[in-house]
């Protein structure tokens, strides 16, 4: 086994292991990102209506992912609970549970996407024009969930044992290849016809393919610290109900989120199409500063669940409360940076609207000071992850969005004289109580009694 590639991250400098641990799954998010911006520029080359048939389905298709990812979130945390307990017999037969529950409900999501693709279309209202590119892009991208699945799954385990290097060298060769197939299959060359819209999801496919065959052959193999076998893939109900009651959660938190945002968006189109597009550039900077807080927030769900189940509860707090540190001040820097440049930033986006520089810049100005918090939110919600009590992250994002943004966001734009300005003003607010209530949370040590409880009684898996 790889010593490099499988260190302990149960001693040794903290700092170190953050550092080696956030910096690789930052650049696999950013990579993401770039895999999505791909088809996007593709398809815009087809005409305003491919894009906006392919917008259509990413709500419902992030709402099905957020399961995934939420269940995924869970094999990571007990994956990393065996991996500090040094228990391999626990690692491999938990990454051999996860791959086998994972594979039979992307298949039945992939059936049920497929055939409530023309239904769904037209309920989130797809007009008579994108309707049948929306739905073949649709079936097309359900019949990949099984690999898109199977991928996170790997990616999953890889991060519970601390390997979060391999995954994204992964991701780099699909991005790369996604960036010849797109075009290859959206307007064909030689004998490959011209998919149009449904192109981009073949191409998809084909790339999430590849990744979920590399990553299922390589925990097959054994060799990157863990080995899934087909001993260990007979069904276990009292395992699949904790995998179950760890994982809902937190994919409740992530499809919260981005209903959150859906609703938000339609707060704004109220105040108008310069408003929309204000708002539409500030969501843009804001999704590029939550990358690096994913990445510390899950570098620290790896390190506190490794931690946890080395039973070292004293290292895990100091790896919350130094990742806390640099998420706070690392992104409070970034927000005072975004502040000084706001009107640049703006105006790259929409070079030629005074109206919409000027309040795509003060929606930026407003939010960015908050940047800190919004980071100190996420990581400590990482922390409740890799204690496993992803209840308590679930309900912090609930509170966060439902009960304080969203509805601040109404009263203050439709009560007051901020108008719009008010939907601005509810994100730094939000950002302040949220941060608040759950660092006031964490500081009350429910979560280390919690642990301790959970240890005695039995081990995680």
């Amino acid at each position: 086994m790889n010593k490099a590639k499988n260190k302990k991250y149960t001693e040794g400098k903290i700092l170190n292991s953050l550092t080696q641990l956030a910096l690789p799954i930052i650049l696999a998010n950013i990579l993401h990102t770039a895999y999505q911006l791909i088809d996007t520029f593709w398809l815009g080359r087809l005409g305003a209506n491919a894009v906006a048939a392919v917008s259509l389905s990413f709500p419902i298709l992030f709402l099905v992912l957020s399961l995934g990812a939420g269940l995924t979130l869970a094999g990571t945390v007990i994956v990393s609970h065996h991996k500090g307990a040094e228990d391999q017999r626990q690692v491999n037969f938990s990454s051999s549970q996860t791959v086998l529950v994972i594979f039979f409900i992307s298949i039945l999501l992939a059936l049920l996407g497929y055939f409530s693709a023309p239904p769904l279309m037209k309920l989130v209202g797809a007009s008579s024009e994108i309707l049948a590119d929306s739905v073949s892009y649709f079936q097309v991208s359900s019949l990949g969930f099984v690999f898109l699945f199977m991928f996170f799954v790997f990616q999953s385990l890889m991060r519970g044992i601390g390997n979060v290097v391999l995954p994204m060298y992964i991701i780099l060769a699909t991005v790369f290849l996604n960036l010849i197939l797109d075009p290859l299959f959206i307007f064909g060359y030689g004998p490959i016809p011209a998919f149009g819209v449904a192109g981009a999801a073949i191409a998809s496919i084909i790339t999430q393919g590849l990744s979920a065959a590399t990553g299922i052959f390589i925990l097959w193999r054994g060799k990157k610290g863990i080995k899934i076998n087909w001993s260990d893939m007979s069904f276990n109900l009292a395992w699949t109900k904790k995998l179950f009651v760890m994982g809902i959660p937190a994919s409740l938190e992530q499809s919260s989120r981005a209903a959150g945002m859906t609703v938000m968006v339609m707060l704004v189109t109220s105040f108008g199409s310069d408003v929309v597009a204000a708002y539409g550039i500030g969501a843009r900077i804001l999704s590029l500063v939550i990358v690096p807080a994913l990445g510390l927030a899950i570098a620290t769900t790896t390190l506190v669940g490794q931690n946890i189940g080395a039973s070292k509860i004293k290292r895990a707090e100091k790896i919350s409360d130094l990742s806390s540190k640099i998420a706070f001040l690392g992104l409070t820097a970034v927000g005072m940076l975004l502040f000084l440049f706001a009107e640049d930033l703006t105006a790259f986006f929409v070079p030629n609207d005074p109206k919409v520089i000027k309040d795509g810049a003060l929606f930026i100005k407003v939010m960015a000071p908050s940047f800190g918090l919004l980071g100190v939110q996420q990581v400590l919600n990482g922390t409740f992850n890799g204690v496993g009590f992803t209840q308590a992250s679930m309900l912090i994002s609930i509170f966060s969005l439902w009960i304080i943004r969203f509805p601040l966001a109404f009263v203050l734009s439709n009560k007051t004289s901020l108008e719009f300005e008010g939907i601005w003003w509810a994100f730094p607010i939000s950002n302040l109580i949220a941060a608040t209530v759950a660092f006031i949370y964490y500081k009350m040590g429910y979560w280390k009694v919690r642990t301790i409880r959970n240890r005695h009684q039995s081990p995680v898996g």
